[in-house]
This record gives C-alpha cells, sequence and structure tokens, in this order.
C-alpha cells in the first residue's frame, strides 16, 4: 500500500525514487512470490488509505505500507495501524534520515511490527519477506 505522491514513482524526483513505477515493479514481486496473494492499493488520501487499512486490517495475513509523507504526520494512521489484528511493515524507498530533519521522525514505526527504509524499490520485497517470516 502506498501514500501520497507514490503514484508518481519513475517521474519524480529519479534520484531519490528511481525511475521505475510500482505499477512496473509489482509482476516482478508476484512472479517472486507465486504462492502468495500480493495485490496493490494507493491512495493520496490520508482518510482512503485508513479506510482501506480498516477493510483488509482484520483478514489479510500482513500489509507492507509506505505511507509517504504522512509517515511522519499522520496520529491517524498510527490509531489506525493500532488497531489492526494483521501486522503491518513500515517501508520506505530511500533512506529517510539521510534526508530533511523532519523525515528523521515516524508516527508509524511504534505502531508497525517492523520499518525497512533505504533499499530502493527493493524496501517493498523486503517487507514481503518479514510478512512470510511472521
Amino acid at each position: 500500500m502506498n501514500g501520497p505522491n507514490l503514484n508518481l514513482l519513475g517521474v519524480r524526483e529519479p534520484g531519490i525514487y528511481g525511475n521505475s513505477s510500482f505499477e512496473n515493479y509489482l509482476p516482478q514481486l508476484k512472479q517472486r512470490y507465486p504462492d502468495v496473494e500480493l495485490e496493490y492499493f494507493q491512495s493520496n488520501i490520508e482518510g482512503v488509505l485508513i479506510d482501506k487499512l480498516q477493510e483488509v486490517g482484520f483478514t489479510y495475513d500482513g500489509v507492507v505500507l509506505n505511507a509517504g509523507a504522512y509517515t511522519h504526520t499522520s496520529v491517524a494512521l498510527h490509531d489506525c495501524i493500532r488497531s489492526l489484528k494483521c501486522p503491518v511493515i513500515e517501508v520506505h524507498i530511500s533512506n529517510v534520515h539521510t534526508r530533511e530533519d523532519f523525515r528523521h521522525h515516524s508516527y508509524l514505526s511504534p505502531a508497525c511490527k517492523g520499518v525497512i527504509c533505504g533499499f530502493g524499490l527493493d524496501s517493498y520485497r523486503l517487507g514481503v519477506e518479514a510478512l512470510i517470516g511472521c
């Protein structure tokens, strides 16, 4: 699940986020994990992300979440993640700790099973691996 501006992957700041869209990356994940049912969802709207998390968070085995900028601002997403039955892995494409100071704090991390950052789109694969190991 991706948050705001991640629909622009491959276009937005390729020096930070790379040249590939998530839609181009997803088939690679599905090929690598043929026995795992992977779904993708993206929204630029905080409430829509919360609605989707509540929809899947009681029936799915887990969620890999890149909440984008909401990571650093959203108490509402934090509260939502805490209410779910399935584990949530927080991921980031870039290493947020080498970027602007405001990106160094995550409101989501305390509510998530774990955090992965800085491995490009491979952060999502590592998130799936973490969920498989849960």
